[in-house]
């Protein structure tokens, strides 16, 4: 079964913040949200509106579309 677009998207996130050596606590700090959130966001426990991931984007230095550029 295909995982859901909201798990991909997370699993993107952390992918992307670990491959730049940024905690979580630092990311939530840079994108001005609690830690639990960005946690939320990388277990697709949340369903991130477009804004959130254009902070998110913003704060990793890529193109939000990257989020959703997914190697099965």
């Amino acid at each position: 079964m295909e995982e859901s677009i909201q798990i991909q998207v997370g699993k993107q996130i952390q992918k992307i913040r670990k491959e730049k050596n940024i905690g979580q606590q630092d990311l939530a700090d840079k994108c001005n949200f609690e830690e639990s959130k960005i946690s939320r966001l990388e277990a697709g426990r949340a369903n991130a509106t477009l804004s959130t991931l254009e902070i998110v984007s913003k704060v990793l230095e890529i193109n939000t579309i990257e989020l959703f550029k997914f190697t099965n």
